[in-house]
């Protein structure tokens, strides 16, 4: 059974930093891309952050590139994102998702067959 579990949310300050976990069991980090996503109330689910399982190169929104960070630690099957100097726009719940090698289009949710059940971020202005 494949599973992926998010952690590491919670509220944090206009300016302050989370650092969120995807801990993946029945599938392995040597072959699954992951990519986070996020939603806020109201809004469609978009892309945030993806690396791949081919070569561990990153991918990043507009919106939080030279803020966040993706990373990866195979050994454990977790995938980490660290988000710095984050805004009140980032407020929504963040997903993790995985797909067996590289999306056509790493930020269009349609292709990624697992999914975790989300972690709230909520940052105050």
């Amino acid at each position: 059974e494949v599973q992926l579990v998010e952690s590491g949310g919670g509220l944090v300050q206009a300016g302050g930093s989370l650092r969120l976990s995807c801990a993946a069991s029945g599938v392995s980090l040597d072959d699954y891309t992951i990519t986070w996503f996020r939603q806020a109330p109201g809004k469609e689910r978009e892309g945030v952050s993806c690396i791949s399982s081919r070569d561990g190169t990153t991918y990043y929104a507009d919106s939080v590139k030279g803020r966040f960070t993706i990373s990866s630690d195979n050994a454990k099957n977790t995938v980490y994102l660290q988000m710095n100097s984050l805004k009140p726009e980032d407020t929504a719940v963040y997903y993790c998702a995985a797909d067996r090698g590289l999306p056509v289009s790493w930020r269009s949710s349609f292709y990624y067959d697992y999914w975790g059940q989300g972690t709230q971020v909520t940052v105050s202005s």
